[in-house]
């Protein structure tokens, strides 16, 4: 599980045609400068609904639908940050939250270590988004004829329309996640849960293209053309998870006492000579010492052992040629998949040291051999 208490990393700079206005559970806000045209794009439509509740504005109609693009984008950020604090309450950091052109993402780092958090991430997006609908609509039937209610009015359709499309079970959906969590919850797999969701999503871009061939029958141009990029922004989505969960089976098939070197457990004070002797004669792939209770303290640098010459070897300690161990290079031998990934990018090393549950030495664990393993398993 990841520490929310670890201290964050820099920073990152915005990246090209973002705006940063914020932030929310510690994360960025980012607004994509695509949000402009939508913005413009949803004034325009909301220009004639002006007209007819409150006639003779002239442009300022269009700064009324301007102003109802902004408060529904400020209810797209609460739907993403409550997807935000959810992650941040299960430990998980959160990179950013982006408003963009199709609405908002949230972009978190790491997967869901089980499906109650998968669940619970996914859900609660929605569940905030039919909660502001359905506020918005119980504050419509209080207010009187006008602009505050015309406002009031598109927040409680747009919302609950947003809210329950969201829930569809197919990824990038949320309710593909939440799919995806309810079949990993009966399954047990994550791989065959995240397949199964994409291809909710896929279906789902299906539906959603034939919609826009039906509406394009219609003799409507504007409503064709935002379901064909809706089709595409899921079929992309859904693509992407299922590389991603080719990329997680490999993952998962990394498991380091598999890729155990074996290692020659040796007091700090034995002569460099004698240990490189024992190593020989059992095999091992490497040399650890251990303080006296038998736990690691240093792995020998092999460029250092062999560049000492033979005649000083008997009289040269073998700790004099090992590396310390932090406490990210040592680790326990049934560490695997995307913990053990994740743990090899915090610590970057050649080596780690494997330790059993009582702490003894299992093994060495080369990160060349774990890149190897990746390869083959893509």
């Amino acid at each position: 599980m990841p520490d929310p208490s670890s201290p964050a990393p820099p920073r990152p700079p915005v990246p090209r045609g973002m705006l940063r206005i914020g932030t929310i559970a510690g994360s960025d806000v980012l607004v994509s400068t695509s949000w402009f045209l939508v913005a413009a794009l949803i004034a325009w439509l909301m220009g004639p609904r002006v007209d007819q509740v409150q006639p003779g504005l002239g442009g300022w109609k269009y700064v009324v639908g301007l102003a109802f693009a902004i408060a529904l984008y400020l209810a797209i950020l609460l739907h993403e940050g409550s997807h935000a604090v959810m992650a941040r309450r299960f430990g998980f950091r959160v990179e950013s939250i982006t408003l963009h052109f199709l609405g908002g993402a949230t972009a978190i780092s790491g997967e869901s270590r089980r499906p109650r958090q998968e669940f619970w991430i996914a859900v609660v997006g929605p569940l905030t988004s039919i909660g502001v609908g359905l506020a918005s609509l119980g504050l419509w039937f209080l207010l009187p004829d006008g602009l505050l209610r015309l406002v009031v009015e598109g927040l409680a359709g747009s919302n609950l329309i947003i809210g329950v499309l969201n829930l569809v079970p197919g990824l990038p959906l949320d309710g593909g996640r939440v799919l995806k969590a309810g079949v990993w919850a009966a399954t047990g797999k994550m791989h065959t849960a995240t397949v199964v969701a994409s291809w909710g999503g896929r279906l789902t871009a299906i539906a959603v293209v034939v919609w826009a061939v039906l509406s394009a029958g219609t003799g409507s141009l504007v409503s064709p053309v935002l379901l064909a990029i809706v089709a595409v922004f899921l079929w992309t989505g859904a693509s992407q998870s299922l590389a991603s969960a080719k990329v997680l089976q490999g993952l998962s098939a990394v498991v380091a006492r598999d890729l155990a070197r074996p290692a020659l457990a040796a007091p700090g004070d034995l002569p460099l000579a004698e240990a490189l002797r024992r190593a020989a004669e059992a095999g091992a792939g490497g040399i650890v010492t251990v303080d006296a209770g038998g736990r690691p303290v240093g792995v020998v640098d092999e460029r250092a052992a062999t560049a000492l010459p033979d005649e000083r070897r008997p009289w040269v300690p073998v700790a004099s040629v090992a590396r310390s161990l932090s406490p990210g290079l040592v680790l326990p031998v049934d560490i695997s998949g995307d913990d053990l990934i994740a743990t090899l990018r915090q610590s970057p090393a050649s080596e780690y040291v494997l330790v059993t549950d009582d702490g003894g030495v299992h093994g060495v664990l080369a990160a060349s051999d774990v890149a190897r393993t990746l390869r083959r398993n893509r």
